[in-house]
């Protein structure tokens, strides 16, 4: 059980918890019904026209590529789920905005306030939970674990997949029924049909679900998580890893150095891909710089709560688990494709990944390179936490043990060697 959320049992009591970071939608509307017949299907021939990609793809899998890639999906038009979720970039992006960290909204001038995450692997997610086991004191330590987002407010990728079409920061929909008429007069409504019944667009609610449905197995298609890096080539004997990658890949499992598997986990005893996700869904707190480029971060009262923000988080608690230890931590994300993931964290706040490593291996070693100095002098530590959530950051994990001044676990060379072999986990 690793430290960062061994959440014992306590009796405690459960304050109001801040909404999420990103603007909710408002709530939707399940079994909107439209008076209006649905329009004729405008040009039916466009959609049975398949690229090589899709002609392997199942027909719920290419109606759901279809409304991924819809721009006309946004109010106003322009934005698609693919304008943040580019394949070219292993399915992250940031819709071209001009602020680092954060993607544009389909508004002018409105941006999201967290990073984008990539969309490769999320099928694997399972949904969030809080895991117990018992510890050694007779009680059950809990980890929170699973979700979608950041924050795990997603109970499943389909729910997931509803989301940003109504986020004002993102495809700024006011309601289902705005999305779903959009759909009927898309050149894919009849394949939308054809997957799902000859009405199945009739009923707002019932096809906002169907959507959702569709992305997510397109989301959960092979192009998603091909497994097809140097890495996944290793595992199955077909190529072998440079001098520096294989010291990279010790230095990633040893729990004396690296320690990555700590979080980024895999199973060493598999040479199976699919038992080497690179993540184990958890939640830390690693007090991340405070990223300024984010307008919301202006405010300086204003704080990301991460995990602590889900929205209904407190129904999900067990009983006795304080929620203020939760505030700031955010979920592991997989470490597959991440040379192309960049900037990264849950702020975005690292362009580069070697800076990343080094953080993690210095940030108590010389917090001066990571975080700006008071009028004094001092340097102001986990700047991006309201002061009571600084306890939470994670202290006691190598590589995170370390005091100022020490020796930090990982040198300059090995921190090139690890990203080294991160540079393999790279999908063709």
């Amino acid at each position: 059980m690793h430290r960062r959320f061994r959440l014992a049992l306590a009796i405690v009591a459960l304050p109001a918890l801040a909404s999420c970071a990103t603007t909710p939608p408002a709530p939707m509307t399940q079994h909107q019904q439209e008076p209006a017949a649905p329009p004729a299907d405008p040009a039916p021939e466009h959609v049975l026209a398949l690229s090589a990609e899709e002609a392997a793809l199942t027909p719920e899998q290419v109606l759901g590529k279809r409304l991924f890639e819809d721009e006309n999906l946004s109010e106003p038009h322009g934005q698609s789920c693919k304008s943040c979720h580019d394949p070219l970039k292993a399915f992250t992006g940031d819709a071209g905005s001009t602020v680092a960290g954060v993607a544009a909204g389909a508004v002018p001038g409105v941006v999201g306030n967290r990073n984008v995450p990539t969309a490769m692997y999320l099928a694997t997610s399972p949904s969030f939970s809080f895991v117990g086991e018992p510890n050694d004191t007779g009680g059950i330590d809990y980890t929170p674990t699973g979700g979608f987002f950041w924050d795990g407010r997603a109970a499943s990728l389909s729910e997931q997949a509803k989301g940003p079409f109504l986020n004002p920061r993102e495809m700024n929909n006011p309601s289902q029924a705005a999305v779903i008429t959009k759909v009927r007069n898309a050149t894919y409504a009849s394949l939308f049909r054809r997957v799902y019944g000859d009405r199945a667009l009739d009923d707002v609610g019932k096809a906002y679900d169907k959507l959702a449905q569709a992305i997510a197995a397109f989301e959960g298609s092979p192009l998603f998580s091909p497994f097809s890096s140097k890495f996944d080539d290793y595992l199955r004997g077909k190529a072998s890893l440079t001098a520096q990658e294989a010291k990279g890949f010790a230095l990633f499992k040893n729990p004396d150095k690296g320690n990555c598997m700590g979080c980024h986990a895999g199973d060493p005893k598999s040479r199976k891909p699919q038992d080497w996700l690179f993540t184990d869904f958890t939640y830390d707190n690693l007090g991340v710089p405070r990223n300024q480029a984010i307008p919301d971060n202006q405010d300086p009262a204003h704080f990301d709560p991460g995990l602590a923000g889900q929205a209904g988080l407190a129904a999900k608690l067990p009983a006795g688990v304080d929620p203020a230890r939760l505030v700031g931590a955010f979920k592991v994300p997989t470490l597959r494709n991440i040379q192309k993931t960049g900037p990264y964290m849950h702020n975005g706040k690292f362009a580069q990944l070697r800076d990343v490593v080094k953080f993690y291996v210095t940030r108590d070693t010389n917090a001066g390179l990571w975080y700006p100095k008071d009028a004094t002098g001092k340097v102001i530590k986990f700047n991006d936490l309201p002061t009571a959530a600084k306890a939470n950051v994670n202290t006691e994990e190598v590589p995170y043990d370390r005091k100022a001044g020490e020796k930090p676990r990982l040198n300059d060379d090995e921190i090139d060697a690890v990203v080294a072999f991160l540079n393999t986990l790279t999908d063709r």
